[in-house]
């Protein structure tokens, strides 16, 4: 998660549709509806933290009849949206690099392939890092903590320090732009806030990373409520910052690199070459090292739901090497898909542009099961909050009880906060289909929804087909305070969570 980054890298974005004032108000929503989406899912990491995720949390909630369907599906969704934060990650690192270069060098044409080659470069590094030197993994993350914390204010300095023009308050809060040409300007802001939405990706990384946390029942909510403080107050300021900074609109918009307009502010701000260079610089090396958690993160996603028997070829993904605590194929696999989808942006980088988007719609639709599922569950009082003692086996599934983690916001106000929580998630999802501007032509029109439901059609073909019969859902493994227990039926085993009677 590295908001204040993501805010720089998509403000085109945000900018284009709801200009500065869009982005502050924006802003300040979607961190309203993104604290009340992870305090909501935080209770359920707490009730069961497992790198399944949503939809091991879906197995435990759904209605017997559907559990494994929809835990099913959902596994599919979570595993779309990690490879397409990869891939998306990496794409913007790449094109990153050709704006620094275009940059320096007015002259360079940049082209489709020499993105999709750094994309390239950058993955199979991650994939190194994440192989041969997995061990060190922890303490690069701290490093990179670190160095993200120092990165915000050694941009930020230089850019409020200058004594270049900037915008009045007014210019910065009042002003709208609907540069999509929508209809109206508030519908042009609901298209322009998912760019905001995508730079606070990646909050709930630690959740698929639970089963290797210590006491992630209440570390992995605390952690995630707390990254969204931190980012969110440096995102804020990055973007309050770059809008007093931003000049004339249309110089800095008709400024190369087009798709990075955070690059010429800066050399705007700083009346520096090198300076602004130097800058970016420093962005780029975050994001070389967010991609490597992504990746990190990614893998584990495949090697849980493969573990469940939910893809294709899952005993070969899930294969861990003896001797060794790295799923090795679960990582090859995420970069190599990501090399592939790559290749999308060799014809069209428009089209690639919609990885970004399918990576909001394959997260958010998964979050929205789990949300209508434990605003059900907590409302007939399904979930217990007494203390739990091992249930007997030979009891049966139906004596079995549902219990709150150490997390969890209690009555009115836990019912209150899912309900905030599941209309967000419905706006976002429904503004993540929308394409960035009207009129729309094929050359214009945002595939995600078509890439989206091209992946739901294949999981339920595939379903119908060989996972109705081998998909085992959660394993039977006890996980925070929960258990799920495997009940035989005829000669395969399938897996229940403890549920009460349904």
């Amino acid at each position: 998660m590295v908001t204040w980054l993501g805010m720089l890298v998509v403000f085109l974005q945000g900018f284009s549709n709801g200009g500065p004032a869009g982005l502050v108000y924006g802003f300040m929503g979607v961190s309203v509806g993104t604290v009340s989406l992870f305090t909501s899912l935080g209770e359920l990491a707490s009730m069961a933290p497992t790198a399944g995720g949503q939809y091991y949390w879906v197995a435990l909630l759904a209605p017997r009849s559907s559990r494994r369907f929809l835990s099913y599906v959902t596994g599919w969704l979570t595993v779309l949206e990690w490879q397409a934060v990869t891939a998306a990650g990496a794409y913007l690192f790449g094109t990153q690099i050709q704006g620094v270069v275009i940059l320096n060098c007015p002259d360079y044409v940049s082209k489709g392939w020499h993105g999709t080659l750094l994309l390239w470069a950058c993955i199979s590094i991650g994939f190194v890092c994440n192989t041969l030197f997995s061990s060190a993994l922890p303490k690069m993350e701290s490093v990179v903590l670190v160095l993200y914390i120092l990165g915000f204010f050694a941009i930020i300095i230089p850019l409020v320090g200058t004594g270049g023009p900037k915008s009045s308050a007014k210019e910065v809060f009042t002003t709208f732009v609907n540069g999509g040409q929508w209809p109206t300007d508030g519908l042009s802001f609901f298209v322009g806030i998912i760019g905001t939405v995508f730079s606070f990706l990646g909050t709930d990384a630690a959740i698929h990373m639970s089963e290797e946390i210590h006491d992630a029942a209440r570390v992995v909510p605390r952690c995630m409520l707390v990254a969204i403080l931190i980012n969110g107050s440096f995102g804020f300021g990055m973007l309050i910052a770059v809008l007093f900074l931003i000049g004339d609109i249309e110089t800095v918009l008709s400024t190369p690199p087009l798709t990075f307009p955070y690059m010429p502010i800066f050399l705007n701000a700083t009346g520096s070459l090198g300076g602004a260079t130097a800058m970016i610089s420093v962005c780029l090396l975050i994001s070389f090292f967010a991609i490597t958690v992504q990746l990190t993160t990614s893998s584990r996603m495949y090697w849980s739901f493969a573990g469940d028997k939910g893809l294709p070829l899952s005993q070969t993904i899930s294969q861990v090497r003896q001797g060794s605590a790295v799923p090795l194929n679960a990582i090859a696999l995420s970069t190599v898909v990501a090399c592939l989808l790559a290749l999308i942006n060799i014809g069209s980088s428009v089209a690639f542009n919609d990885v970004i988007s399918l990576t909001i719609s394959g997260l958010y639709s998964s979050y929205l099961v789990c949300l209508t599922l434990l605003l059900w569950r907590r409302s007939t009082n399904f979930i217990e909050t007494s203390a739990y003692e091992s249930t007997n086996l030979s009891d049966g599934i139906d004596n079995l009880r549902l219990i709150w983690g150490p997390f969890h916001l209690p009555g009115i106000w836990g019912i209150i906060n899912n309900v905030v929580a599941w209309a967000f998630t419905v706006i976002i999802l429904f503004f993540s289909f929308f394409p960035p501007a009207t009129p729309v032509d094929p050359a214009t029109m945002n595939y995600n929804a078509l890439v989206f439901g091209s992946v739901i059609l294949f999981s339920m073909i595939y379903y119908s087909l060989y996972a109705k019969d081998h998909f085992t859902g959660p394993f039977a493994r006890k996980v925070g305070v929960m258990e799920v227990v495997p009940k035989e039926v005829g000669n395969s085993a399938e897996s229940y969570p403890m549920t009460k009677g349904e």
